[in-house]
């Protein structure tokens, strides 16, 4: 469930929370709040336990992930999958409480978390898949704040996309050497020497819709300010992973918790400020 590692629960926490304030305006409604938090908490640890079952094979032969449980033959593939199962069903049973659209949206989500990890067998762009599952939770917090999806929640699903693409690319560099060896596809692979640029190019589009949203829904200084500090750390990833040092590289993917969260605060200042 990798819960000793709670990186992954907060680069899907962080769009979640910017899809909740935006359907709300402001602070969301505190029932609501509980559950997406909860339910960020057990779907990342599914999706861990469900990429471990389908890397078991791949993953002794990874540097980084040879010691995993499933890897080092500690957890059988049947356990895995009843705590997958487990998971997802207390997920679900947290979300029943909502209105239908809301449930009815976590069907997709649940199916793209689970799918997600047997993508880097056939697809050049893995990253992509996983930033529309990371993405997942802007809509639910539209459906559940809101019982709506406004057009908003794409171009925000968009922005987070290629935030993900970003940050998980800067991730597959680490592992690229091996990956390279056992045949897997990742983003990282496919930009071949542009792999750096190609994080780059990912992190400017994010930020431009991420303006683009600013215009949209009349934010003020506090939102814009938040995307300033956000370039200002990307330009400091930059500096991490130009030299694609594998250590640096992992830095810089830690590293984009900041981001999500300057750009959250940004977004929960300018609403209590300017919009409160």
């Amino acid at each position: 469930m990798r819960l000793d590692k709670p990186i992954g629960i907060l680069l899907l926490l962080w769009p979640m929370l910017w899809g909740l304030w935006f359907a709300a305006q402001g602070f969301p409604d505190i029932p609501i709040l509980f559950i997406f938090i909860m339910g960020t908490i057990l779907m990342r640890s599914a999706g861990c336990v469900i990429n471990d079952y389908a890397d078991r094979k791949i993953d002794p032969h990874v540097e980084r992930t040879k010691n995993r449980p499933m890897a080092a033959g500690k957890v059988s593939s049947k356990e895995a999958l009843l705590l997958a199962a487990g998971l997802s069903l207390c997920a679900f049973l947290l979300i029943l409480p909502l209105n239908s659209l809301t449930i009815m949206l976590s069907v997709p989500a649940l199916f793209l978390a689970a799918s997600y990890p047997f993508t880097k067998r056939f697809f050049v762009m893995p990253q992509a898949y996983l930033g529309i599952a990371f993405s997942f939770g802007i809509p639910m917090a539209f459906a559940a704040q809101t019982n709506s999806l406004p057009s908003i929640i794409w171009i925000l699903m968009l922005a987070n996309l290629f935030w993900v693409i970003a940050y998980d690319t800067a991730y597959a560099i680490v592992d690229k050497p091996d990956d390279l060896k056992i045949g897997i596809k990742t983003s990282a692979i496919t930009f071949g020497r542009f792999d750096v640029l190609g994080v780059m190019l990912c992190h400017v589009i994010f930020i431009a819709l991420m303006v683009t949203i600013g215009q949209w829904q009349q934010m003020g200084l506090a939102y814009y300010g938040g995307l300033l500090v956000a370039v200002g750390l990307m330009v400091y990833q930059y500096s991490l992973i130009r030299n694609r040092d594998r250590a640096l590289c992992f830095k810089a993917f830690l590293h984009n918790n900041w981001v999500g969260l300057v750009v959250f605060v940004g977004i929960a200042l300018d609403f209590l400020i300017y919009q409160g």
